[in-house]
């Protein structure tokens, strides 16, 4: 076993972590270290809690840092609270695909195939475990003909620097054409530089440690501001959405493809919006080019809907795995409720006429008197009398 005092200068200039959304604490992280496949390049870790917030802005999340002590390990720093994870490489196109869920500790996984991970709570690298430092993004954009992009940063005037070597960090390239690169939050000053920092800018100084965006000119000379300047070109576009009745409670889940910037930060993202005929809207900004609808908090879903950018849209479901896209207003048939169904009535049968019976008589209270033309009955007891005459 490597002594520790051999190693601690080593892995003091070599951690780097990743970058964590604004919620999570210093003082409240974890390390999570993982052994990937030998074709798995640049792992990263996608992380969340279970009330769906998530650990970072975008897929594929934070990059894994290689462990100049233990080799073949990577590690990355997260919020405790987000006890859900996906280890992800190559890009986000090879992922874990089985649920991987931690306790709030420390963990170890061992990546064998997609399927196939193991989970430790017991350390399996050599060395005390590096420490959180909590770090910011930088994006830049070069000009055409540089090779690459590399990044120098350290903190003026006391000159603590984010890297040992010049010329720096190799900054991460997309395909939007954007590089990026995440960076200790003391750094206040950065240079950009190509070709092993024969090509750079002048020093960039007085940076705040919040994400930012560089463009570089042909001259070296640059701008830079803490907003994406080609999405703030973009307006805001609505989304108008129609579900099936049975869909309660439906929200909007948003996002840029493939660079995976999400509108909001926690599943299952905002409540749709009552809207005009019947439509319910949500306003989302103009980059976004894939959408979720969901409804029963995130029970019920679409699959991922491809929209184009900066257009509003119309889109009707029928059910997850169905629905209609449109960029203007369609002429939806109304709903028509069938007409109740209508029973004939029963056929009443007349009841057979009754057969008259014979007046009842009772000897004790009744008498017939005839006096002459006149027959008098006399109800004895029952306190009245009737009298019928003959006509003559």
């Amino acid at each position: 076993m490597k002594k520790l005092m051999s190693l601690l200068f080593s892995i003091a200039m070599f951690v780097t972590l990743c970058t964590i959304s604004a919620f999570a604490t210093a003082d409240d992280h974890v390390v999570v270290y993982a052994q990937v496949p030998d074709d798995w390049q640049s792992p990263y870790v996608w992380a969340w809690a279970d009330d769906g917030t998530n650990a970072f802005a975008a897929w594929p999340g934070g990059e894994m840092e290689a462990d100049p002590a233990n080799a073949g390990w990577y590690f990355c720093h997260i919020p405790s609270s987000t006890n859900n994870l996906i280890i992800n490489a190559n890009e986000g196109t090879v992922q874990t695909s089985v649920d991987l869920k931690l306790d709030g500790n420390n963990a170890w996984l061992t990546v064998t195939t997609p399927e196939d991970v193991a989970i430790s709570s017991t350390q399996l690298t050599e060395g005390e475990l590096p420490v959180y430092i909590e770090k910011f993004t930088i994006h830049a954009k070069v000009p055409a003909d540089w090779d690459g992009a590399n990044i120098w940063a350290w903190s003026d005037p006391d000159g603590k620097g984010a890297f040992t070597t010049w010329p720096g960090k190799e900054m991460t390239a997309s395909e939007t054409g954007w590089y990026a690169v995440e960076v200790p939050v003391f750094v206040n000053s950065i240079i950009i530089n190509t070709s092993g920092g024969e090509v750079k800018t002048e020093d960039i100084k007085g940076v705040d440690a919040a994400e930012m965006w560089i463009t570089v000119a042909e001259d070296g000379s640059h701008e830079f501001s803490y907003n994406d300047p080609e999405k703030a070109a973009i307006s805001d576009v609505t989304i108008h959405v129609s579900t099936p009745t049975d869909w309660t409670d439906a929200n909007l889940w948003a996002w840029s493809a493939p660079d995976g910037t999400n509108v909001y930060s926690a599943w299952p993202g905002e409540a749709l919006e009552v809207g005009d005929n019947g439509w319910m809207t949500k306003v989302v900004p103009g980059w976004v080019n894939s959408v979720i609808v969901n409804a029963q908090e995130g029970g019920i879903q679409t699959t991922d809907v491809s929209i184009e950018l900066e257009k509003d849209v119309w889109l009707v479901i029928t059910d997850g795995e169905t629905y209609e896209v449109f960029y203007e207003e369609p002429i939806i048939d109304a709903v028509v409720a069938p007409e109740p169904e209508v029973k004939p009535e029963p056929e009443v049968k007349p009841e057979p006429p009754v057969e008259p019976s014979e007046p009842a008589t009772t000897e004790s209270n009744v008498m017939p008197i005839v006096i002459g033309a006149v027959v008098i009955i006399v109800a004895v007891g029952a306190g009245y009398y009737m009298i019928q005459k003959k006509k003559n």
